[in-house]
């Protein structure tokens, strides 16, 4: 998929196709539509899990993942190395080391989906 007028109708042939659930990965070009992500895979009832846990605060179901401030932390802190001179191919590469949870339930409720009270107790963050 290249062009965001894909993401509708490729969601569409995802449910056709039987597909129980989504996985919504990382890329500017789904984060940049996720909000129409969001909206077809509630029409659909297709339950989704984002990368990013802030997601579920627009309405996503589950989100998995870094944080977006930890993630900037770390670019912020390669990106001041290279300003002092260091070389980019010198420096470590970092990922982040804290993932969270974040758990909606009012679009749990809304597609039909109930989480195990254990689900809910672990995430790191339920919005209700």
């Amino acid at each position: 998929m290249e062009r965001s007028e894909e993401i509708v109708p490729a969601l569409d042939a995802a449910k056709a196709g039987g597909a129980a659930a989504l996985n919504v990965l990382a890329s500017p070009l789904l984060h940049g539509n996720r909000r129409t992500i969001i909206m077809r895979t509630l029409e659909l009832r297709l339950p989704a899990i984002y990368q990013w846990p802030d997601t579920t605060k627009e309405g996503g179901l589950l989100g998995y993942g870094p944080r977006f401030p930890e993630v900037f932390r770390l670019l912020a802190r390669q990106l001041a190395r290279t300003l002092r001179g260091a070389n980019p191919a010198d420096l470590p590469v970092e990922q982040p080391t804290k993932f969270e949870l974040a758990v909606n339930e009012r679009t749990a409720k809304a597609t039909g989906i109930h989480f195990d009270a254990t689900l809910l107790a672990r995430a790191d963050e339920v919005i209700e």
